[in-house]
This record gives structure tokens, C-alpha cells and sequence, in this order.
């Protein structure tokens, strides 16, 4: 199954409308309840500086031939920020969908040797390659001791966003498990708009939505690229620790996406995480003994 993207287009534009109010963008509120929250779209056409009738064809997805300056002005109108711009264009302009040699599927994403090289030299930093729609590829010692080894999941298994909905054990290695599901979910959303017409892509989103706790966080049409940030872990050989993430695209490939964490020079953090490395060179260095 694949994502219908003038719904998707729809909703999106909804709930961006949701999160404004008259008094917050400087237009009169004359009172009374409001059937839906946020603004009309006839004060957001207005805003936008477009006829209602030209607002409300974008949000049916009546017609996605509109030009730049109309989607610049609802991106603006809507606060969009760069992402949430980026995922509007996407989805409102003419798409060229993927060809998947009449199998449809799309082929399993393949890590360059090069860059598995890379990982397994990366001792002292857990590092691990994300694919499309949260889909694990390859990752390092260190970042199996982090998060879970991945090596005894089963295929499907090894996605970020089925094991946040479905793995308690991985859900008990972060502090805030509920901000690590909405993560994903904005990942997975960036992705849709990339390739909506993706089968596999669609079917995660199905099956994800069967959680309610997703189907919840996937209902606020939220939108993020994955590029740096921090999360706080719970290990159990080290303890609580708070690392920071990079994110760098593959050149040749955007829809991979290489994660390494990092923490502050001298901090409780290093400390801890040079811990984590000794304790998974001692592990491996036990397992190869004769």
C-alpha cells in the first residue's frame, strides 16, 4: 500500500492551521466558539494573501500544479519551518514516482563496504546507519551496547520506529520514551513526503498506527529531519548518560543517513562512555580467547 497524497496534503495543512490563533498572527477574533481549533481557512487565505477558493483546492487536493509564490505565501501564513516548507512542497507539487522494477517493492538498501569499514573503526563512539523509514542498516559494538543489539532481531525488527512501539526493552533505554516515539514519527513523516508512493513505506505506517500511543503522535502530522540533537540513555552497564547526535547524509544516497553520538570533552558523559567502550572491548576480546 502506498500513502494517498492529497490526503496526506490535506491533513498536513490542517493541522498547521490548528496550532494558530486569530490574536497570534494579528487578525481580530470576534468571539464565540470555534467548530475547529485554529484559524479558518478563510483567514488563512487571507493571511496568504490568495482567493479562499484558491486556499481550499490546495487543502482538497483538488489540483498539486500550484506555483512557488502560492505555497511560499501558506508557508509563511502557516509559520512553516524549513522542514515543514520542504514537506509542503513535496507533497503539493508534481511527483515523479519511483520506478520498482515492476516487483513493487522497492530493492533493500545496501551499506557501501566503505562505510561499514567506517563503523567498525569508530570504537569509541556508538555509530549506526539509518535507511528509509527508521530501517536500521549497520551500526558499531558500541552502539549495540547503547541501544540493543541488533544482530539478534529479525529483519523487520530492526526499525527504529517498530521497536519504540514494540519492544519494551528498548523503550526502557531512554529516559523519555514517549520524545524518542515522536522522533521516529516525524522521521517516518519526513520520509512519506519523499516517497509517498513507497508500498513499504505505507505498510510501516500501518502497522505503527495499530499502537495507539503512534497512532496518537501520528495524527499530529509533525514533520522533522533527523540532524543533531541529544537523548538521555539508561544502560545497564554504565548508568544514566545524556549523549548528542550528528547526522550525516550519504552523498549518493540521502535516503541513508550515518548517526554517530557525541559527548562534551571532560564531562561525566566521556567518562561514562569510555566506560561502555572498555566494557564492549573486554566483551569481544573474552569472546575470541581460544
Amino acid at each position: 500500500m502506498s500513502i494517498d497524497r492529497r490526503a496526506e496534503l490535506g491533513e498536513f495543512l490542517r493541522s498547521r492551521r490548528a496550532r494558530l490563533n486569530p490574536a497570534e498572527v494579528g487578525l481580530p477574533d470576534y468571539g464565540g466558539r470555534r467548530r475547529v481549533p485554529g484559524l479558518r481557512r478563510e483567514e488563512l487565505a487571507l493571511l496568504a494573501g490568495v482567493s479562499v477558493d484558491h486556499y481550499v483546492r490546495l487543502e482538497q487536493g483538488r489540483t498539486l500544479q500550484f506555483s512557488e509564490e502560492v505555497l511560499d505565501a501558506v508557508a509563511r501564513a502557516l509559520q512553516l519551518d524549513a522542514t515543514e516548507r520542504e514537506h509542503l512542497y513535496r507533497l503539493a507539487r508534481p511527483y515523479q514516482p519511483q520506478v520498482y522494477q515492476g516487483t513493487g517493492r522497492r530493492e533493500p538498501q545496501e551499506v557501501r563496504p566503505g562505510l561499514r569499514r567506517l563503523l567498525e573503526s569508530a570504537t569509541d563512539v556508538p555509530a549506526y546507519v539509518v535507511g528509509l523509514g527508521t530501517d536500521v542498516l549497520a551500526w558499531n559494538r558500541l552502539a549495540a551496547a547503547l541501544l540493543t543489539d541488533f544482530g539478534t532481531l529479525a529483519p523487520h525488527e530492526r526499525n527504529l520506529a517498530w521497536l519504540i512501539c514494540h519492544d519494551e526493552g528498548f523503550r526502557a533505554v531512554f529516559a523519555d520514551p514517549a520524545k524518542k516515539m515522536a522522533d521516529v514519527a516525524a522521521y517516518v513523516r519526513f520520509d512519506i513526503g519523499r516517497h509517498p508512493a513507497d508500498p513499504a513505506l505505507g505498510a510501516l505506517v500501518a502497522q505503527l498506527c495499530r499502537n495507539p500511543e503512534f497512532a496518537e503522535i501520528w495524527a499530529r502530522h509533525d514533520v522533522r529531519d533527523k540532524t543533531h540533537g541529544s537523548y538521555t540513555y539508561r544502560n545497564a552497564v554504565v548508568g544514566e548518560i545524556t549523549l548528542d547526535y550528528e547526522t550525516f547524509r550519504a552523498p549518493d544516497d540521502p535516503d541513508q543517513a550515518l548517526i554517530m553520538q557525541t559527548v562534551p570533552e571532560g564531562s561525566p558523559a566521556e567518562a561514562a562512555l569510555q566506560l561502555l567502550a572498555a566494557w564492549v572491548q573486554a566483551v569481544r576480546a573474552s569472546s575470541t580467547a581460544p
